[in-house]
């Protein structure tokens, strides 16, 4: 059940970093919703390797390829199988991982807990895996705007390391942060954050940073209370992913520095609409969703491979030292911008599905009698 992610939309990731391939079936997409792999294929383009100078240089174009639930161009309501075949893996060059665990890597957890593991570039460890979740997550996204067609969901490169890049949520734009190879949303940033990392590239070093979402037009009312809260969804759904290491939503750990009466949202109407004047609660109150703009950040640590000597031990307890192979990124944020926006359509998906199967309706439930 691990590899399974959602309720009623429900995605099931598979394959490991360098075997023959990798993928996710997508059960409980509703039927006549159109579909095709460009829909998908973008998305994948976007957190694929090689497409530009600060990302791992591995050559994979990840072409994907939909194998079943399609038909004349709509969704079936059958399962979706997508599959990405991997083109150009190396397996060859972890082979002294077979018996060195790598620092800060699952080599030594997988190891303790299955007694055994794939070593070829971590196996189901690998960021690699989060292919199938960029594919559920743009179908997650075609079947949402079918919903609500005004919904839209923006990530950014907040910060790499010292490098801090706030920006006005307002003023966000997907154009905007797709303009530059950081994917940051400040432009003044730009610069001073690829040539980080590129020092980091050259020293055999990582960095990490912290991505921020903002979700507009996010219908009211998604999210159960206790167990099934909207924030607490997105909190579990971020840090499922590789080198998530934090996650805030509204105001933070900032909050905690502000009195009750400086943190509270008001209230407003706007026309018959129901409205907060400030969003330090980020778009969630009691775990549901209030038509706020959602609002959360995601931290990441450094690379965990380094081009360094480190000290180790190996599957049989002796001491030793390894040094980094393969081909990493030397800072994962820039890749990283859209699959934090993939697992938010697939929160969201689910809990929309939800809404209509419990509710009969989207949105306000006052306005419906």
């Amino acid at each position: 059940m691990s590899n399974i992610y959602g309720s009623l939309f429900r995605i099931s990731t598979w394959g490991e970093s360098h075997g023959g391939g990798v993928g996710v079936v997508i059960d409980g997409c509703p039927p006549q919703v159109s579909l095709s792999c460009e829909d998908i294929q973008g998305e994948l383009d976007r957190r694929r390797p090689g497409q530009s100078e600060i990302v791992t240089p591995r050559n994979e174009q990840d072409q994907c390829q939909i194998l079943s639930g399609i038909f004349e161009g709509q969704t079936l309501g059958t399962p979706i199988s997508v599959m990405v075949r991997n083109r150009d893996a190396r397996p060859e060059a972890y082979s002294e991982m077979a018996e060195k665990y790598r620092p800060s890597h699952a080599d030594y957890t997988y190891d303790a807990k299955y007694g055994i593991r794939n070593w070829q570039g971590g196996g189901r460890a690998s960021a690699r895996e989060t292919i199938g979740r960029v594919a559920g997550g743009a179908v997650a996204n075609r079947v949402i705007r079918q919903l609500v067609p005004s919904y839209e969901v923006v990530a950014y490169v907040r910060s790499i390391q010292g490098i801090d890049a706030p920006v006005d949520s307002g003023q966000l734009t997907k154009a905007g942060v797709e303009s530059n190879m950081v994917r940051t949303a400040d432009p003044e940033a730009v610069k001073s954050m690829i040539d980080l990392v590129k020092e980091m590239r050259s020293e055999g070093n990582s960095v990490g940073g912290v991505v921020e979402c903002v979700v507009r037009n996010c219908p009211v009312g998604l999210g159960t209370p206790v167990f099934g809260k909207l924030d607490a969804l997105l909190a579990g759904a971020m840090m499922s992913l590789p080198a998530t290491k934090g996650f805030e939503i509204g105001s933070g750990f900032g909050g905690t520095k502000l009195t009750g009466k400086e943190h509270n949202d008001p209230y407003f109407m706007e026309g018959s609409r129901v409205r907060t004047s400030t969003n330090r609660s980020g778009g969630v109150q009691g775990g549901i969703s209030n038509g706020e703009d959602l609002v959360f950040r995601v931290a990441f640590k450094p690379t965990a491979t380094i081009m360094t000597d480190q000290k180790t031990v190996t599957k049989e307890n002796v001491e030793t030292g390894l040094k980094g192979r393969g081909r990493h990124d030397p800072c994962v944020l820039p890749r990283a911008v859209p699959i934090v926006e993939a697992m938010v359509h697939l929160v969201l998906c689910d809990l929309l599905l939800l809404q209509r199967g419990q509710c009969g309706a989207i949105g306000d439930q006052r306005a419906s009698g």
